[in-house]
């Protein structure tokens, strides 16, 4: 059994994104209302960044950035790596640990399908290792 990141996005079907001259603080306001740790960086359907609580600690706070007063494609991330549907679960985590990301939009011939976190990732590997562990059982006890 490999899950695929196509698999994921079905019980995601939201993205949210800020356009690049939002401010950073709402950004934060709709992360904070939406319970996510980054928003998508959009102008139209074109992802021109992302940008995470990450960082606006590292190039908001620490630089005396005032989130009221400093738009997104300041400190916002704007070379994003992108993944496709087809990937597995596994390609995406070796993705996200050897590039120290957390968010990762999906992306299918140019057409934005959803954004994957490293949440559900770890929820998707879990359930994977559970369904092995229960079909061994099955397999020893029979």
């Amino acid at each position: 059994m490999t899950t695929t990141i196509r698999q994921i996005l079905r019980d995601k079907p939201d993205v949210y994104g800020v356009a690049p001259e939002e401010t950073v603080y709402n950004a934060l306001t709709l992360m904070a209302e939406k319970n996510i740790g980054a928003v998508l960086v959009l102008e139209g359907q074109d992802i021109t960044g992302i940008f995470s609580e990450r960082d606006y600690a590292r190039r908001g706070i620490l630089q005396g950035h005032l989130s009221r007063e400093t738009a997104v494609r300041e400190i916002m991330t704007a070379q994003v790596i992108c993944i496709e549907p087809s990937a597995t679960v596994d390609e995406c985590m070796a993705l996200m640990t050897d590039k120290r990301i957390r968010h990762l939009p999906v992306v299918e011939r140019g057409t934005l399908l959803g954004v994957v976190s490293i949440g559900d990732i770890v929820r998707a590997l879990v359930e994977e290792q559970r369904f092995m562990i229960k079909s061994l059982v099955s397999y020893v006890m029979s």
